[in-house]
């Protein structure tokens, strides 16, 4: 299979179209029921607020849009985490043609992410890793323009600062991406090597506080709850001091791990792994910083507080790998191995929704096997025996009480979990275990 510059494009939008509707029917088709972060992050949208018990808003906010629009409809929220997986790859695409002035070299840097879980198997799940995606890439995307073009485009700068804010929004994780290029990357490498600075640079700033100001209110507001629950999951509190240790090194087996399908398909293209590494080079220096200075400042975070780092809280962090990877091999890059790395991708490719496939048709114990719209029938049934007036509360945890929100017709409010003062807000209301519905 021979490439060419007329096709390459094509090649590309033939890819994720086909990544999109593989990765939308698959889970559409196999799963009686939502996965749990979509659960939950559509009761968040129920009752949309500038920030919820475990995270930022911005992944209820997008859920809430498609939900306004699609209703109830599974399929709809496969389509939304595709959607933005996709996007993501264009902007990584657009970024790698600005690195390489090669769209073929472009290709096989998006092309290497299906050799990572992140952008495929764990995707279904519309959740703050898989919201953080377009964000994290625009970024990046953005960061280089302003660092590496003469003239200083306010648009730019503007982009730069509402994809920062929408991104930091999303998790707060993004924050080692912003420590990486917008400030160490900018100050290391930007002002004290290349004596380069515009004050227009600080507009991006200005918006990312900005845009965040509501937030920050609210978390006053609410006694930084999401920042608290963020820390209760390292299980920061009950640490030893063997943990400074085990913990990073878990963590660094665990990425080793992630990558060895993306080397097995870079080898196919390259014999010898042999190259020369010059700090000189403007943009090897920029894709070292974007790549391997967040996931260091993950190691050191576990390593200084001898905290835990989920495996899937890295899902942004591998966007640019192909690109750094790329660059660094392109020298020993044989495009006449093309066609072997192309079968390896195609293995991975359709390897990948198949075993999810097989995964949720012979697995039943899964939350994606939860009965959910089953329940809300039932549930609404013996609600309209004694009550004429519609369902437009549930109250419990968000995954009861939220399957519940988003299967009843009524679409009730999530209002958080079941209180005494809750209760007597509402004129009519049945309890149920752990979940109680009413009419306010």
């Amino acid at each position: 299979m021979m490439l060419n510059k007329i096709n390459i494009k094509n090649i590309f939008y033939i890819f994720t179209t086909m990544h999109l509707i593989l990765w939308t029917l698959i889970p559409s088709i196999t799963n009686n029921n939502l996965p749990l972060d979509t659960i939950e992050a559509l009761a968040w949208g129920s009752n949309l607020d500038w920030g919820f018990n475990k995270h930022p808003p911005a992944s209820a906010f997008f859920l809430e849009i498609f939900y306004q629009v699609f209703g109830s409809n599974d399929w709809a929220y496969y389509l939304l985490s595709q959607i933005f997986v996709i996007t993501t790859f264009f902007i990584v695409f657009n970024f790698a043609e600005k690195i390489f002035n090669n769209k073929i070299l472009s290709l096989i840097s998006v092309l290497l992410l299906e050799g990572i879980y992140f952008y495929n198997f764990t995707t279904p799940e519309f959740n703050v890793n898989v919201c953080q995606l377009p964000f994290w890439a625009a970024c990046v995307f953005y960061s280089w323009k302003l660092f590496n073009n003469k003239e200083i485009d306010l648009k730019d700068c503007l982009w730069l600062g509402l994809f920062a804010s929408i991104g930091f929004l999303s998790k707060y994780l993004f924050i080692y991406l912003l420590i990486a290029i917008d400030l160490l990357f900018f100050y290391i490498i930007f002002i004290k090597k290349y004596k380069k600075f515009d004050f227009k640079y600080l507009i991006a700033l200005e918006v990312f506080i900005v845009l965040l100001v509501p937030h920050l209110i609210w978390l006053i507001n609410n006694d930084f709850v999401t920042i608290t629950y963020g820390l209760a999951r390292t299980g920061l509190e009950n640490s030893s001091i063997l943990d400074h240790l085990i913990y990073p090194m878990t963590f660094l087996i665990k990425q080793i791990g992630i990558l060895i399908p993306f080397f097995i398909m870079l080898f196919f293209l390259i014999k010898r792994f042999k190259f020369k590494i010059t700090f000189k080079d403007k943009k090897l220096l920029f894709l070292i910083f974007i790549n391997l200075i967040p996931i260091t400042l993950m190691f050191l975070t576990s390593f200084i507080t001898g905290s835990k780092i989920r495996t899937m809280w890295m899902t942004p962090f591998y966007l640019f790998f192909g690109v750094l990877v790329v660059y660094i091999f392109q020298a020993q890059i044989n495009l006449k191995r093309l066609n072997k790395f192309i079968s390896a991708f195609l293995i991975l490719f359709f390897i990948s929704p198949f075993l999810y496939a097989y995964i949720s048709i012979t697995e039943k114990d899964k939350r994606t096997d939860y009965l959910g719209k089953q329940i809300a029938i039932k549930t609404q049934y013996a609600w309209s025996q004694d009550h004429k007036e519609p369902i437009n509360v549930v109250l419990g945890n968000e995954w009861l009480a939220g399957n519940l929100s988003y299967h009843l017709e009524s679409r009730p409010t999530w209002e958080g979990v079941i209180t005494e003062d809750k209760l007597n807000l509402l004129s009519k209301f049945t309890c149920i275990d752990d979940i109680c519905i009413g009419y306010k």
